[in-house]
C-alpha cells in the first residue's frame, strides 16, 4: 500500500479520522475496532493523538491492539491497526470536553493528513470522527462541516449527504442551511441533485437495479396545492420531472408526516428531504446507534458516525461505538464494491 501502490481489497485499507481530541471520537474508534471479526476484514489507519486513544481503551479494560508510528512514517508501516500519532501538537487537554482552538486545529490536521493519503491511494476509503463546529470556527476555518470541506477539497461542484440506518436511505437537499433562509436558495437544481446522486448511490453500491425514490415536500401537507406554500408546484415537482425525464423512478412530493413510515415498510428505496432535521429526526429515531452518513457525489468513498463530539461524556466510558462500527463496515463495503467497478455490487450489496 505504501507510495500509492494498490491494496489488497479483500482486506481494504481505510483511513479513520480521530476528530475533535476533546470529544468521544477516540472512544468510538478503539471500542468498534476492538471487534476482531471487524479487524478481520480491513486494515486501518487512525490519524490522531496517541493519548486519548490509549486513555480510552484503558476506561474501556481494552487490551492494545494497535501499532503506534509518528504520522508522517504511518503511512509506510504496514500493520492491521496502525495509529498515525500527531504528538508534536500543541494540544492541551486540560481544554477538553469543550470547543477550543487546540483542538479545532488538531482535528483539521488529522483531516487535511487523511485526505492527502486518500487523494494519493494510499487508503481506500475514509471515516471521519465528530469535529465540533465551533472549534473549527474557532480555529479560523470557514467550513460548517466535513460534506462542504470534502466538496470543495476534492473540487466537487455535487455532493449530497446520504445517511443510512436501519430500513431508511435518505438524501438531504439542503445541508448546514438556517431553515428561515431555505427559501432564498431554494431552486430546482437543489432538489434534482440528491434525487440524482441517490440514484447512482442505490443503483451502483447498494444493488438496486431501479430504485423508487420518494421526495418530501417542504410545507405541511406537501402544500396542499399551494394553499400552505407554493414551493412543491414550483420547485420540487419541476426537479422530480426533470429526474423522470433522465430515467429516474422519483415521485412525489409526498407530505414528510407520513412519507418516512411508508419508507420505512419498504415501499420506496430512497427518500430526499428538503432539510436537515427532515430527514435526521427519522433516522435517529429508528437508528440512533447504527445510522452512518455517506457522502455521495465525490470521487472517493467517505463515511461517518452520525453523531456529534458529546462532549458531556468524554472521558466517561460511556459512549456507545454503534454508528463508529457501522461506518466503518460501510466503508469497507463500498471500497471492495468500488474495486470490482460499476454495478459490481448487484451480486453483493453492502449492509445498511
Amino acid at each position: 500500500m505504501a507510495n500509492g501502490e494498490p491494496c489488497q481489497l479483500e482486506r481494504p485499507r481505510i483511513g479513520i479520522t480521530m476528530g475533535d481530541p476533546g470529544g468521544i471520537g477516540a472512544e468510538v474508534i478503539i471500542k468498534a475496532l476492538a471487534d476482531t471479526s471487524l479487524r478481520a476484514r480491513g486494515r486501518f489507519v487512525i490519524y490522531g493523538l496517541l493519548e486519548p486513544l490509549t486513555y480510552a481503551a484503558d476506561l474501556a479494560e481494552l487490551s492494545p491492539y494497535w501499532h503506534r508510528r509518528p504520522h508522517e512514517e504511518a503511512r509506510s508501516f504496514d500493520a492491521e491497526v496502525v495509529i498515525a500519532d500527531f504528538d508534536e501538537l500543541n494540544y492541551d487537554g486540560r481544554s477538553a470536553s469543550k470547543p477550543s482552538v487546540d483542538a479545532g486545529r488538531a482535528s483539521m490536521r488529522f483531516l487535511d493528513e487523511a485526505i492527502a493519503d486518500l487523494r494519493a491511494g494510499r487508503l481506500d476509503a475514509l471515516v471521519t470522527g465528530p469535529i465540533d463546529k465551533t472549534a473549527w470556527q474557532l480555529a479560523g476555518y470557514e467550513f460548517p462541516g466535513h460534506t462542504e470541506l470534502l466538496a470543495k477539497r476534492f473540487r466537487t461542484r455535487r455532493v449530497s449527504m446520504m445517511f443510512v440506518g436501519g430500513p431508511l436511505r435518505i438524501a438531504l437537499a439542503s445541508i448546514h442551511e438556517p431553515l428561515f433562509e431555505l427559501r432564498n436558495s431554494f431552486t430546482i437544481g437543489m432538489v434534482f441533485q440528491p434525487i440524482d446522486l441517490l440514484h447512482e448511490a442505490l443503483r451502483d453500491w447498494f444493488g438496486i437495479a431501479e430504485p423508487k425514490i420518494a421526495v418530501a415536500g417542504l410545507n405541511p401537507h406537501a402544500g396542499e396545492n399551494g394553499r400552505f406554500g407554493d414551493e412543491e408546484i414550483r420547485v420540487i415537482e419541476p426537479a422530480i420531472e426533470m429526474a423522470r425525464h433522465a430515467g429516474i423512478n422519483a415521485v412525489g412530493p409526498f407530505p414528510a408526516d407520513t412519507l418516512f413510515y411508508r419508507a420505512a415498510n419498504a415501499e420506496f428505496d430512497g427518500v430526499v428531504a428538503m432539510y436537515h432535521d427532515q430527514g435526521l429526526i427519522p433516522i435517529k429515531l429508528l437508528a440512533f446507534d447504527r445510522a452512518v452518513n455517506v457522502t455521495i457525489g465525490l470521487p472517493v468513498i467517505r463515511t461517518s458516525v452520525d453523531h456529534g463530539t458529546a462532549y458531556d461524556i468524554a472521558g466517561k466510558n460511556r459512549a456507545n461505538p454503534g454508528s463508529m462500527k457501522e461506518a466503518i463496515r460501510l466503508a469497507i463495503d463500498l471500497a471492495r464494491i468500488r474495486s470490482r467497478g460499476p454495478r459490481a455490487v448487484e451480486s453483493d450489496p453492502p449492509r445498511a
